[in-house]
């Protein structure tokens, strides 16, 4: 896939296997405590992991995507699952030396931005933990709508309580 995105700071691209070392060494129990998803246990299954969104890309269903600093650097990634569904997920994370720059908001602007140029979709859904506050104010940034909570708990045994909200295209 060729999509390429580029902002004042970032580039946001398609996952490649180059990027999997970055992306496993990054994606830590610290940024994944308000998440469903866990830290990969070793490299091979974040490689499954990523080989299988790599499919998924291309089979036109979500966008796995690298968010990379002007010059490269590795800063985290965007993901759009339900590409065929009405409104897409959206879901982003940044490494902990990233955070707090502006690069979140930054990065989905951008990605939403794209979305919005398809004329396909008329909202995404978001869904943050209520203890994120981070991630909780990045929805609250663009035109959105806060819907019911969910309480849920994870396969790995994690209580999350996810805020869910409508993001407006």
């Amino acid at each position: 896939m060729s999509l390429k995105i580029r902002t004042g700071r970032l580039t946001i691209q398609p996952f490649q296997p180059k990027f999997l070392e970055d992306y496993y060494r990054e994606f830590t129990e610290e940024i994944t405590k308000y998440q469903y998803p866990d830290p990969f246990p070793d490299l091979e299954a974040a490689s499954q992991t990523l080989s299988g969104f790599a499919r998924d890309m291309e089979a036109g269903d979500m966008l796995e995507l690298v968010i990379l600093s002007r010059e490269g650097e590795f800063l985290g990634s965007v993901e759009v699952f339900g590409l065929q569904e009405e409104a897409p997920e959206l879901g982003i994370w940044l490494k902990s030396a990233a955070q707090g720059a502006g690069y979140g908001y930054e990065a989905l602007r951008a990605v939403l931005d794209y979305l919005n140029g398809l004329n396909k979709y008329r909202h995404y859904i978001y869904e943050a933990d209520v203890r994120n506050a981070p991630s909780l104010g990045l929805a609250e940034k663009f035109r959105s709508e806060a819907g019911e909570r969910q309480d849920l708990t994870t396969e790995s045994g994690k209580e999350l309580v996810l805020q869910v909200y409508r993001i407006f295209a």
